[in-house]
Parts: structure tokens; C-alpha cells; sequence
């Protein structure tokens, strides 16, 4: 994995020092190069042992390994840069702005699959695919994504209960049973009622799989399985859409291996969309 990513992917399980050594080389990256450990314990006020215990529980040798390690892939990406061809002047921010967003939506992805690791997608994939109900729950636009998620499992001959309100969400929880899963989806994972939602169900002998940011949050702490939705950037609105990129590409990734791991499945789905096809031809 890419040093300056796998910062990034392990940032939230640091302690309050790690963190902050994370934040100052994923700010300053292009910068490391002129910084010694002493140098970058300096900065930060802290021992310079903080700064070799970082780099080794990072699986480098040492400081200067990270620092080498980094470098190279800052050198990698300036390359890239330079390499793409100059827009005309006068399309130059447009030129721009389409590249750093083709650029950040694919690492932010990237991230997103490197932090979810293949035994948990599997795991949730078998939970899907054995559950006799799947209850799919969003609130806003979480709610947009867990609808279209909700289709798409009902296409493949997956029961699933959908809602978008709290109250009857709550009212349907009555028919769930063992066995039962519960996709809840919740960018940050905070909101009081998905937590008395996710508690009721597991109560009741359900499954409760998350649908978060890759943070820690209440909602993903408590649920049974998770998913992480990788998406860093500065500016709010680059960060809203990473998120949603990353969050489409993760469940897209989920519904392919739904797909393949049950040939039924996947005849279902052949057969839902002829009839929807018919449905729409008529």
C-alpha cells in the first residue's frame, strides 16, 4: 500500500500523538524530504522516539525508510503531473478541474478498497446473500444510496424492506428474525436513532452491517460488520463528492460479488429485468 495512503487508512485506529505526526506528513508530504526526525519531533514538541516508533509501527525500518518511502511517491505523482499535457490558456482552470477531480475520485476509491479487506466484503456478501430479510435503512442522502441499493438486492430475488422514515422502519423491525440483516447507511454514523434502530434489531437476533465514513463513530463501533467509505479533502464540496464516489463504487463492488456468488442469484436478476423490460415495452 502507498505510504501517504496507508497513513491515511490507519489514522483513525492512532493514538492522539500518531495522529497528530500523520497530520503534519500528510499536509507537508512534498516537504519531508528537508525534515530529520529530530527536525520533525521539533515541530510537533514531541521526542524524537515518537517519530522512529510512527515509522516502525507503520512497517518501515525506521524513520528514514518513510521518509524515502514517501518521497518516492511524491516524486511519482509530480512526474504524472508533468507529463499530462499543457491545456490552452484559456481552458486552463477547466482543464484543471476535470483532472483533479478524475485524479481524487480514483484515490479516494483506491483508499476505499484497501481499507475494507477482502475477508470483511466477503463476509458481508455471504450475511446478504444467506439472509432471509434484508432491511436497508438511510436517512437524507444516505437515503438516496440505500434505496438504490435496496432495488438492486430486490432484483437479484433478495427479500428487502426498505424505508426512508424512522417510525416505520421501527414499526417493520417487528418482523425481523434471527437470521436477519440490516444495512444502515450513515455518512457519519452519529444519529440517535439509528443507534436505538441497529440496538432493537440486533436484540432480535439480526445482523447489523454499517455503512460509514472510515472514522470512529457510534454507529459503526456497535454494528456487527462495516463497511468504510474513504473520502479526504479539504474543501467541503470535493470531500461530499468523494464520498459519494467512493460510497458507489464500494456497493457496486458488493452487488458484483453478489452476483457471482450465487448462480440463482444471478438468474434472478436475468429474469427481474426482462420483466422490467417488458413492463416498460408494453
Amino acid at each position: 500500500m502507498p505510504p501517504l495512503l496507508k497513513i491515511r487508512s490507519e489514522r483513525e485506529q492512532m493514538s492522539a500523538i500518531e495522529r497528530r505526526i500523520a497530520d503534519f506528513i500528510l499536509d507537508n508530504a512534498h516537504l519531508l524530504r528537508d525534515y530529520s526526525s529530530q527536525q520533525l519531533a521539533n515541530a510537533l514538541d514531541i521526542s524524537q522516539s515518537s517519530v522512529v516508533k510512527f515509522s516502525q509501527k507503520l512497517g518501515f525500518k525506521g524513520y528514514p525508510d518513510l521518509k524515502y518511502s514517501i518521497g518516492e511517491a511524491v516524486a511519482r505523482a509530480g512526474n504524472g503531473q508533468a507529463e499530462a499535457a499543457p491545456a490552452p490558456p484559456a481552458d486552463s482552470d477547466y482543464a484543471r478541474h476535470a483532472t483533479d477531480l478524475h485524479r481524487a475520485k480514483l484515490e479516494a476509491e483506491e483508499e476505499t478498497r484497501l481499507v475494507n479487506p477482502q475477508e470483511t466484503v466477503e463476509a458481508i456478501v455471504g450475511l446478504l446473500d444467506a439472509a432471509p430479510k434484508v432491511f436497508v435503512y438511510g436517512l437524507g442522502d444516505d437515503g438516496l444510496y440505500a434505496r438504490e441499493f435496496a432495488m438492486r438486492l430486490s432484483l437479484l430475488g433478495i427479500l428487502t424492506v426498505h424505508h426512508a422514515d424512522p417510525v416505520l422502519m421501527m414499526a417493520n423491525l417487528s418482523a425481523a428474525r434471527p437470521g436477519d440483516v440490516m444495512l444502515v447507511f450513515s455518512e457519519f454514523g452519529r444519529l440517535p436513532q439509528l443507534w436505538q434502530l441497529s440496538r432493537q434489531f440486533q436484540e432480535g437476533g439480526g445482523r447489523v452491517v454499517s455503512i460509514t465514513r472510515h472514522t470512529s463513530n457510534p454507529l459503526r463501533a456497535h454494528a456487527d460488520a462495516a463497511l468504510a467509505i474513504c473520502a479526504h479533502a479539504q474543501a467541503p464540496h470535493m470531500a461530499q463528492l468523494l464520498y459519494r464516489s467512493s460510497l458507489q463504487y464500494l456497493l457496486d463492488f458488493v452487488f458484483v460479488l453478489l452476483c457471482h456468488a450465487n448462480p440463482d442469484r444471478y438468474r434472478q436478476l436475468g429474469v427481474n429485468q426482462e420483466r422490467i423490460q417488458h413492463l416498460i415495452d408494453n
